[in-house]
């Protein structure tokens, strides 16, 4: 059973990385890159479990594992070699440009220089994991897309939402386990990633609540990616819901509905909290100030259900998860400090590969590791964890700006999603190092490429337009 789902699995891995490479190299369709990675991604780490469970070969995994860098880095170089005019190219850096290449710039100069006690191997690794979402932001900066291919992006969007709450379904109804106890999940991380069976599951912490209750976290790497990753999914059925004709509204509806269910399976609290967030901060971008007292009047609901309905064990969590009483809660503080601690006496950084969950960071050497922006500071100082701030604070406000100001409907709808996910996540990004995740991180980057370029055209348009009257 499981060879044959190895088979199917690597077919079809195969055959989308081989025509993503065809499109790109034949055709000059270097853009096509973003649909490899919107339906790799999501399975990546299924892909590369049940590969190892298979055939124990790590050669074999490391083809699926470079799979996805290799489609980025190709797309890059042919990018460069389709431009007849590569170094007359004409540059109009906006906000969001600068404060990414000044981000990548202070990058750069750690791995370069001797700074911090990583190996330069561990901080190449690092580095990389910095650099291919960078890349995949320019692309996306780049990307001329018509009405059909993205309208086919948004399609992929919601087959992966709703193919992950199916998948929760399976795993909560049908196996009554995660799915990751039959793909060689702990297999792969004890072998590979170094990282020893946790757990009432045998899989990590990440999978069990405090009372081991059950966290799914369907075909994603764990409940947390799959929490964050339905954000995108929930905010692309909402923004078609309310830009199409009546009769097609269900579609979007049960796309959204698949999105709540998955992140109650998830059980990801600061997913949830991220959910409301990004529900007020739609609430505002829409001035639909009734959805605000709606949000209200669910979270009155959910503490009256809590308090008079919900089962003891339930109660505890909530109750232990607002007053941070919970070991997961106290973790999460403990990281807090000691990255904050090591930011004080180091503001400037201590170097690349010194913190985060990313695999190239050594037990040994990490210090903090669940906070994306302390992360960075620990590492780059503050100076590089204001940078990622403004990039992500800019990326936003240019992306709900195109929103607002495109003529284009599948353009504003794909910069609305760049916007609205990444204000969700900013919560998560406290609790997670969340740009590890690479299907929510890859993709909403490309978004906030896709849209700066959008803003870009009219800002342009519109000083043309001035010097005209």
């Amino acid at each position: 059973m499981g060879l044959i789902f190895f088979i199917i699995i690597a077919c079809a891995v195969a055959a989308g990385f081989l025509w993503t490479l065809q499109e790109m190299i034949f055709k000059g369709k270097w853009t096509y890159f973003i649909f490899f990675l919107a339906a790799f991604l999501p399975f990546y780490i299924t892909t590369v479990s049940v590969a190892f469970l298979v055939t124990r070969s790590p050669l074999i995994v490391s083809f699926f594992q470079v799979s996805k860098e290799v489609v980025v880095l190709t797309a890059g170089l042919i990018f460069a070699i389709y431009q007849k005019k590569i170094f007359s190219y004409p540059l109009r850096f906006q906000p969001t440009d600068w404060y990414f290449l000044s981000f990548m710039s202070l990058a750069v100069v750690f791995l370069v220089l001797p700074i911090g006690q990583a190996g330069f191997m561990n901080k190449a690794l690092y580095f990389k994991s910095m650099f291919i979402p960078s890349l995949i932001y320019l692309l996306g900066r780049n990307t001329q897309f018509g009405a059909l291919e993205l309208k086919r992006l948004f399609q992929l969007l919601f087959i992966i939402a709703i193919g992950a709450f199916l998948m929760n379904l399976v795993e909560n109804y049908l196996l009554n386990a995660h799915l990751q106890q039959y793909t060689g999940y702990a297999l792969f991380n004890a072998e590979i990633n170094n990282i020893e069976p946790q757990g009432n599951y045998n899989l990590t912490w990440t999978f069990e609540t405090t009372n081991a209750m059950k966290r799914l976290g369907s075909f994603f790497s764990d409940p947390l990616e799959l929490a964050s990753s339905v954000l995108m999914g929930f905010a692309a059925g909402l923004i078609w819901f309310l830009t199409s004709e009546r009769q097609h509204q269900w579609k979007y509806v049960a796309v959204m509905l698949c999105c709540i269910g998955s992140l109650v399976f998830a059980s990801s609290r600061a997913s949830f909290a991220a959910f409301f967030m990004m529900m007020f901060f739609i609430a505002l971008v829409f001035k639909l100030y009734k959805l605000i007292g709606l949000g209200l009047l669910t979270l009155l609901l959910f503490v009256g259900y809590v308090v008079f309905f919900a089962s003891e064990d339930f109660y505890y969590y909530v109750v232990d998860t607002l007053t941070m009483a919970d070991t997961s809660s106290i973790g999460h503080v403990v990281e807090w400090v000691l990255a904050l601690d090591s930011m004080v006496a180091n503001p400037m950084g201590i170097g690349l590969a010194m913190s985060g969950n990313f695999g190239s960071v050594t037990d040994e050497l990490r210090v903090g590791g669940e906070n994306q922006f302390l992360i960075y500071g620990v590492q780059l100082g503050w100076i590089g964890m204001l940078l990622y701030i403004a990039t992500l604070f800019s990326g936003i406000w240019t992306s709900i700006y195109v929103f607002k100001n495109s003529e284009n409907l599948n353009l504003a709808r794909m910069a609305f999603v760049a916007g609205t996910v990444k204000a969700g996540l900013l919560l998560p990004l406290f609790t997670a190092n969340v740009e590890i995740y690479t299907y929510v991180s890859w993709v909403s980057w490309w978004m906030v490429g896709l849209s700066v370029r959008e803003y870009s055209r009219i800002k342009l348009e519109t000083n043309r337009n001035e010097i005209v009257i």
